[in-house]
């Protein structure tokens, strides 16, 4: 995420913004973790106020937990002491490192032309076999939220599209109805998605 905008929205907000929502894991979280093998080295993006962190390491799991947002690294280090690190999605230059890269609601945040090339940086950071997570906010193209932060709102063909074209292989998706921070109402979709195997 590089959008001034966007950034600016979060590290001004973070204290109400990790009070008001995030309150509790995400749904999809659990159902993803169980696909790993224990003590697996989990990449988070987007990490937030730090409860996904928190499950993550409260499993066993081997977190490295990343933000953003300096303003929201610091809350999910307060709240839940996870040593959460700052780390945009461009930062990203990991090879092979990672069985699972969690991305709970923060890539919908990545503009249309920039998404392939954070895709293709999240499989190379992911080892054979390796397992990702992310929802979206769908929508018909690329805007802005009544908060002033920045959305791809794809379409599910394109997103899908994108995955594939990054080579990923699509293992199960689901699209869920879902209230944004901004108090809007649209559907999201969710994609559990898996570099293929060597």
């Amino acid at each position: 995420m590089s959008d001034p905008a966007t950034i600016a929205f979060y590290e001004t907000n973070a204290p109400r913004y990790t009070l008001g929502f995030g309150l509790a894991p995400s749904r999809h979280l659990d159902a993803f973790l169980d696909r790993l093998v224990p003590s697996a080295r989990v990449l988070e993006l987007g990490c937030g106020g730090g409860q996904d962190s928190s499950r993550i390491a409260g499993r066993g799991f081997d977190l490295d937990a990343t933000d953003g947002t300096l303003a929201m690294v610091r809350k999910a280090n307060e709240r839940f002491d996870v040593g959460a690190r700052l780390l945009r999605f461009h930062e990203l230059d990991a090879d092979a490192e990672y069985i699972a890269v969690w991305a709970h609601a923060c890539l919908l945040h990545v503009a249309r032309a920039d998404l392939p090339s954070v895709l293709a940086s999240i499989h190379r950071a992911l080892r054979p076999g390796g397992w990702h997570f992310a929802n979206f906010k769908l929508g018909d193209g690329e805007g802005r939220d009544l908060l002033g932060r920045l959305h791809n709102l794809p379409d599910a063909g394109w997103l899908e599209e994108v995955y594939r074209a990054a080579g990923f292989m699509i293992v199960a998706s689901e699209i869920y109805a879902g209230k944004a921070a901004d108090g809007t109402q649209r559907d999201w979709m969710a994609l559990t998605v898996q570099r293929p195997s060597e």
